[in-house]
């Protein structure tokens, strides 16, 4: 088909193909790095936090009554919890993954260590807190019975062994195993000992240890001792499979019935968890989705009406060109291409503005370079949107009888 027509029709009406152009060439920017932040989002929320979520949950107490003994109160809680029925295992423990709260501190390799080689999330928990949270060791041992202690409030020091995450052991002995190294909670004190590397353990805070990769927030360190500060115990449970709705009912009536001078917490799954920790995620996927389906939508609605303006405005010539002999897939042809121009005129402009917008968006927000696969995906789909918007113009152009032509005299 030539060209040169469709260019000399398309300069007679600037206005409207510079709106049209500039409709397109947003639209391309923004869905393009939205489809990146959700293809990111989606990926955050499917991590794997290392632990069995579907079984677990979560419960915990607040003593109030007078002479109310924490030490005594956790070891009746966990002899009940453990028996009762259909339970695999329970522990005490201080936080989850995915609860925005917790412990961390800094890890060191010498003493005296001024700045600490890397972050890790800290969970205290039992000699039952492997099966409990129902990871995997890679290496080494889990803590013994005889090795756990109680934490007293406004105690500073820490136990001579721990567990370390995969993750973290890669970091602090790369290429070494892990096992019997020693490392510094407090590199002005006693160092503790590696005795065992746990597969995988999410930290409680979504994006922590950002500054170490995408691995980082799975630096965890396991501490054999159990807390119980200012009156308040927190449990982990995990049942066998299919019955942890039971078990979380018969747990919280049983801790409500064997003390009463204390509050017993809702027990929480580990999914209503992860649901919890990431709704801000979800919501800003949902809300992004919405955006790129409006921008799709009035990009459509551009389109089509204006094709249908310049069908309305060509019908004599459509007319005539019809009387001199063009069929009517020419004629439609002749609009679909002129669709297509517009929009790849608009495109080329869209590139740039992707680019641009993506650098704001790491300037300003630690965003990722937009990959180039998000940048030829959005173009296929306007294309594709945009001969599929001028479809039903260009076939009602088609329709027009060569009559018009001489009605129109």
């Amino acid at each position: 088909m030539e060209l040169r027509p469709i260019f000399s029709a398309l300069m007679r009406s600037k206005v409207a193909l510079v709106l049209i152009g500039l409709q397109i060439a947003l639209t391309l920017a923004i869905v393009c790095n939205a489809l990146f932040i959700i293809s990111q989002r989606l990926q955050l929320m499917g991590r794997d936090s290392g632990i069995n979520e579907v079984d677990t949950f979560t419960m915990g107490s607040i003593g109030f009554g007078a002479g109310f003994n924490a030490k005594t109160t956790v070891e009746e809680d966990l002899a009940m919890l453990r028996g009762l029925p259909g339970v695999a295992a329970a522990t005490t423990i201080n936080t989850m993954p995915l609860t925005n709260g917790g412990w961390s501190t800094g890890i060191s390799l010498e003493s005296g260590q001024k700045v600490s080689t890397a972050e890790s999330a800290m969970y205290f928990v039992d000699q039952h807190g492997l099966a409990a949270l129902g990871i995997k060791l890679t290496a080494g041992r889990f803590f013994n019975p005889d090795e756990i202690s109680f934490r007293e409030n406004g105690d500073t020091s820490w136990p001579a062994i721990v567990v370390i995450t995969q993750a973290l052991a890669n970091k602090l002995f790369p290429g070494e195993s892990a096992v019997g190294k020693q490392l510094y909670l407090d590199s002005d004190a006693a160092p503790q000992t590696v005795i065992g590397v746990a597969e995988r353990l999410q930290a409680p805070w979504i994006g922590f240890g950002s500054e170490y990769g995408p691995e980082g927030e799975f630096y965890s360190t396991l501490v054999p001792q159990r807390l119980a500060t200012g009156g308040f115990s927190r449990y982990l449970v995990r049942a066998e499979p299919g019955r942890r709705d039971e078990i979380m009912k018969a747990a919280e009536a049983k801790m409500t019935e064997i003390n009463h001078g204390r509050i017993v917490r809702e027990p929480r799954s580990m999914q209503r968890i992860r649901a919890e920790g990431y709704q801000e995620h979800r919501a800003m996927t949902i809300i992004l989705t919405g955006v790129i389906v409006a921008l799709l939508a009035v990009t459509a609605l551009g389109i089509v009406g204006m094709a249908s303006f310049w069908v309305t405005q060509r019908t004599k010539q459509i007319g005539t060109r019809r009387a001199l002999g063009a069929t009517r897939a020419s004629i439609q042809r002749y609009f679909m291409t002129e669709n297509f121009l517009i929009t790849a005129l608009g495109l080329l402009l869209g590139i740039l503005l992707t680019y641009l917008l993506n650098y704001w968006l790491m300037t300003n927000y630690e965003a990722q370079r937009l990959p180039l696969a998000y940048l030829a995906s959005g173009i296929a789909v306007l294309l594709l949107l945009g001969q599929v918007a001028v479809f039903g113009p260009a076939t009602r152009a088609s329709r027009v009888p060569p009559a018009v032509a001489t009605r129109s005299v």
